[in-house]
């Protein structure tokens, strides 16, 4: 049994924490904020593959009970009109599809039954530094104090402090030139069908929503911005944001402009990143996972899911690889081609959300995807019919 100690206590460190309990080891939880994140962050919608890779965990179940049913995308675009509709991603054998959760809920869920397995969590210990022997870790946190272990994985998310003590030289995250928004409003009756969502591709920013059993009504939206947010340079917030917003809206025939007005608290947009390649995913005893490796623009709709499935990968080649840096390295062999195609599939989904893009919607959505004609192929299928074998034994 090893003692690995996890930088980071959001989603991707806590089913990881998970999974390696799961296989005999002693996982320890360290997160950086002194408080739990109950209440902070919009909504995600989990992807089959990730459903999938939480099934061996026993997590699958609890996960689903926390949303709905999300079984179908519709496309369309200013003007009313609907191009498409299908799948997001397809069942899994038992019927299950994707799932959408509220962030928050879904974090909860996750430590609570961490806690309940066993795995320790410490709030208000980050990370600074780590050093390393032939036979142990020692992680070194800010107030100075210490703690060693057999593995250091950094779980620590976009700006992660593991990926700068393996690699001074590191990339930064790319800037991809999108801000996010969102919120939920019981304002607004649509009559559209629950768990259906709906994308469009306004004139000036893409809009999504989709209606919740209860009947309430979950959106998001993606608008271009050239330049990335500095503290100099910041996004507009409360009523200077709600206005910028319905600015961008207006004249689409849409129901945007109303669900956005309805909408009591609109989240503060946030910029869009992710990594194209991150070089070193792990040296000696120390490794990353999750966006510290490999962080993908939320349009490949597969943050969560990839974050899932190394926690799983990462838990069955620390089972069948007894020495640490093998089992890193074979990690890595397992996942890199999968995450930088997922995060290249990412940006280009970004990019068509980006002005000047309604010729490659219709082409890329439409003509291809709806139609089916020869080589129309659906190019995100790889992302949800990806599964993992649990049961399967994995070698160096």
């Amino acid at each position: 049994m090893s003692r690995v100690l996890i930088a980071g206590g959001g989603i991707a460190g806590t089913i990881t924490a998970i999974a390696l309990h799961e296989v005999g080891h002693e996982p320890v939880l360290f997160e950086a904020y002194d408080r739990t994140a109950e209440g902070v962050g919009a909504f995600l919608t989990l992807a089959v593959n990730g459903l999938d890779a939480l099934a061996p965990l026993g997590l699958k179940d609890l996960v689903k009970g926390l949303g709905f049913d999300t079984p179908r995308m519709s496309i369309g675009l200013r003007d009313g009109n609907r191009l498409a509709e299908f799948p997001l991603g397809g069942p899994l054998p038992d019927g299950t599809v994707s799932q959408t959760v509220r962030r928050s809920d879904l974090y909860v869920a996750l430590r609570e039954e961490a806690t309940r397995r066993g795995v320790r969590t410490e709030f208000g210990r980050r990370l600074a530094d780590a050093s390393q022997t032939s036979s142990e870790v020692t992680a070194v946190f800010a107030d100075g104090s210490t703690e060693a272990g057999d593995l250091l994985i950094g779980a620590d998310g976009l700006r992660s402090r593991v990926r700068r003590i393996l690699d001074p030289a590191a990339p930064v995250p790319r800037y991809v030139p999108l801000l996010n928004t969102g919120g939920f409003t019981t304002g607004v009756r649509l009559d559209d069908e629950p768990g259906v969502m709906h994308m469009v591709f306004g004139r000036k920013v893409f809009f999504a929503h989709v209606v919740h059993p209860d009947g309430s009504v979950w959106w998001f939206a993606n608008v271009p911005r050239a330049t990335e947010p500095t503290p100099s340079s910041p996004v507009p917030n409360g009523a200077p944001w709600r206005a910028d917003l319905l600015a961008l809206v207006r004249g689409d025939r849409t129901r945007a402009a109303e669900i956005i007005g309805a909408t009591e608290h609109l989240y503060t947009p946030w910029p869009t990143y992710d990594f194209p390649s991150v070089p070193i995913w792990h040296r000696g005893r120390i490794g990353i996972i999750g966006d510290a490796a490999h962080a993908t623009s939320p349009a490949a709709g597969q943050g969560a899911s990839m974050a899932i499935e190394d926690a799983v990968t990462l838990a069955r080649c620390l089972r069948d690889v007894t020495d640490p840096a093998a089992a890193l390295s074979t990690f890595e062999r397992l996942r890199r081609s999968r995450v930088e195609a997922v995060v290249a599939r990412g940006k280009r989904n970004g990019d068509d959300k980006s002005p000047g893009f309604l010729g490659r919607v219709a082409r890329d959505f439409f003509i291809r995807r709806a139609l089916k004609h020869p080589g129309g192929a659906d190019p995100n299928a790889f992302m949800w019919n990806h599964r993992i074998d649990w049961a399967a034994p994995v070698s160096a």
